[in-house]
């Protein structure tokens, strides 16, 4: 890319939004863990399904496979709480849930109370996208965790284009 382009991409590319979500997983063993994704877009009505982008340098794109099943618990706008606690960061055998109220959604992940609402699916597809990797996730259950007429999505716009 020129260093022109980057140029002129550079404060376009940042003002694209994009809602705030915790995305939860699993080894398919007994580790769990949660992180901020703020790439997540509906791509298909009919069957109902999301893609999501993971950046290549996280270890949780190992974990979801086809047939992974999911977790996407969107992010109340103000809500700094989850942000900052999975905005971090954890290791694979770390406690990522520790102090932060949660259920067991259908698919055996996590939901988090303090969300809107949790949207629980299944991967169905992944492709690469330079350096990140999207997931197609087909929906399979829809949790809201407060009353919809009060739904007010954090909504994530960046300064930056090539950077979170």
């Amino acid at each position: 890319m020129t260093t022109d382009l980057k140029e002129k991409l550079t404060p376009i590319l940042g003002r694209i939004p994009s809602g705030v979500f915790i995305l939860v997983a699993s080894d398919g063993e007994s580790r769990k863990t949660g992180l901020l994704a703020s790439w997540i877009q509906q791509a298909s009505f009919e069957p109902p399904q999301v893609s999501v982008a993971v950046n290549k340098s996280r270890y949780l794109i190992d974990w979801l496979k086809t047939g992974s099943a999911v977790t996407l618990n969107q992010v109340q706008k103000g809500d700094s709480t989850l942000f900052k606690h999975f905005g971090k960061g954890f290791e694979p055998d770390a406690a990522a849930f520790e102090g932060v109220d949660t259920v067991i959604g259908d698919n055996g992940l996590p939901l988090l109370r303090a969300a809107m609402s949790s949207l629980e699916g299944t991967v169905t597809a992944r492709m690469d996208a330079g350096d990140h990797v999207i997931f197609l996730v087909t929906l399979t259950n829809s949790i809201a965790h407060r009353d919809i007429a009060d739904f007010d999505p954090f909504v994530h716009i960046r300064k930056n284009g090539f950077s979170y």
